[in-house]
């Protein structure tokens, strides 16, 4: 079997590609701070912002395959806190794909929506981007020196994500949902427009990029909705009671970093390459069967 390296194993996509890769690819992921073991997966612990150490990696296990999904990702972090974001956001980024060209492996690379301004959605490929926060900054710097450094790799820029709890990582549905059922009163943004996925189709969506992309790709899903909306529609699937749901406006609320408002994405390049997500209301079913 074909070696795939995904980096930020312990993350909530970084698991899920490692769930979605094992029947087709002899998977390693590596970690940083949450230790974690994955069946049938090697897992290493790696500090990728070490030149020294990333290079070992790829001597040691010599992938056919990279999958780089560490980032520090929460935008009011990397707003408060630029240079350290810096170095795994966009150093560790631009040298996984130097070593990618170096062996000459397909290498694909998850970006955000957050590199729009929200004022021109749905955005397609080709669309100018504009980031309103530091994140979003990162992640531009990031997606134009790894296509310098690597023509080739697929840079997959990512929606909204939710699921189930891993073993190590939440999405941003187990907050709302544990709020909820304690009885509290939920704000939600009804401003706020987004196209989210599954984890689970997310990683679906990126293997295919890996084999299939090279250059930019939207991975969104098919329906732009709210965090108001979308958990109107959970508390209907997962069948909560007396949940009680408030809309609120993005300037109600003060965060360290600006969003946008409607980050919408157009995949329907993606769609024509066989990339398939579930409408909302089937990802939601779907979770709730496993639960």
């Amino acid at each position: 079997m074909k070696k795939l390296l995904v980096t930020g194993a312990s993350g909530f996509l970084g698991w899920h590609i490692c769930q979605q890769a094992k029947p087709e690819w002899e998977v390693y992921g590596t970690y940083f701070a949450n230790h974690l073991e994955i069946g049938d997966i090697e897992t290493l612990k790696v500090n990728l912002t070490d030149l020294q150490e990333l290079k070992q990696i790829f001597n040691d296990i010599k992938p056919d395959a990279v999958i780089h999904t560490a980032a520090l990702s929460q935008p009011n972090f990397c707003q408060n806190h630029p240079q350290e974001s810096y170095a795994i956001n966009v150093t560790a980024s631009c040298n996984i794909a130097g070593l990618c060209a170096d062996y000459a492996i397909p290498c694909a690379f998850t970006s955000t929506d957050l590199v729009f301004d929200g004022l021109n959605a749905p955005y397609q490929e080709t669309d100018s981007v504009n980031p309103l926060s530091i994140y979003g900054e990162q992640k531009v710097q990031a997606e134009i020196g790894m296509l310098e450094r690597y023509p080739h790799t697929a840079v997959c820029r990512m929606p909204l994500m939710f699921g189930m709890a891993t073993p190590t990582a939440k999405s941003f549905m187990q907050q709302f949902i544990e709020t909820l059922q304690a009885g509290k009163e939920l704000s939600l943004f009804i401003d706020e427009f987004r196209t989210p996925v599954s984890g689970k189709t997310a990683a679906q969506g990126l293997l295919l990029a890996l084999e299939k992309v090279q250059g930019l790709i939207h991975l969104g899903g098919k329906e732009r909705i709210s965090r108001y909306d979308f958990m109107r529609q959970l508390v209907e699937v997962f069948e909560i009671p007396n949940a009680k749901l408030k809309g609120c406006r993005q300037e109600d609320i003060k965060m360290a970093a600006p969003r946008p408002k409607d980050v919408s994405l157009n995949s329907s390049k993606a769609f024509a390459l066989g990339y398939q997500p579930l409408s909302i209301k089937e990802e939601l079913a779907a979770l709730y069967q496993i639960k």
